[in-house]
């Protein structure tokens, strides 16, 4: 994702209509639903809406590739269902995100609705932007916890690493930093490509 920040005044006045809603720290789903499509990402963490600019051409090239093996080995596998943004995922009513990327695997595939996944995705992977890094890790990070969410990937495409989390007793645990020829020891996918393939245009 691309640069993030709370929208501390509403209403804000923004290129397509002025941008009305609920004060800070009082959104829900249904607030969310009633935005405007002008163009933005919004995203609401524990009520606080963040709005989030559309992600850069390189940003995108490794979404796609990290799409292309995942659908590989998890969809074309039959175990599970790949998602990539734009997808709303409510992981609480006052908290609806649009990961990157998001993994549901075939026993949670109830989650998914027509309009959005409800509840908390098997694994979900950020990719980080400029300007993103601490949001990624911190109101995201805090928020895919507190829902449950068993498995969180956090690629920097400038360093060409993954880092791997797993959900560890209501916070997430660090299992390293990947790069080069090493292989996720994901548990919630088994990806048998080098992390190095995943920043190769």
């Amino acid at each position: 994702m691309t640069t993030s920040a709370p929208l501390d005044v509403l209403p804000v006045v923004t290129a397509a209509a002025p941008l009305v809603g609920p004060p800070q720290g009082r959104w829900t789903y249904a607030d969310y639903a009633a935005l405007p499509d002008d163009g933005n990402r919004y995203e609401i963490i524990a009520g606080v809406l963040y709005m989030t600019p559309a992600p850069g051409t390189g940003h995108q090239s490794v979404s796609a590739r990290l799409v292309t093996f995942l659908v590989t080995h998890v969809e074309f596998a039959g175990l599970g269902r790949v998602f990539a943004a734009p997808v709303d995922v409510e992981l609480a009513p006052d908290t609806v995100v649009q990961p990157d990327i998001v993994v549901v695997l075939s026993a949670n595939l109830d989650r998914i609705t027509p309009s959005r996944i409800i509840g908390a995705p098997d694994l979900v992977v950020e990719i980080l932007s400029p300007g993103t890094a601490g949001y990624d890790r911190r109101e995201k990070q805090d928020a895919y916890a507190r829902a449950g969410v068993g498995e969180y990937w956090i690629v920097d495409p400038g360093a060409q690493t993954v880092e791997l989390l797993t959900l560890n007793q209501g916070g997430y645990r660090s299992h390293g930093v990947f790069r080069r020829q090493a292989r996720l020891p994901s548990s919630a996918v088994t990806l048998p490509v080098p992390v190095e393939r995943f920043f190769q245009g």
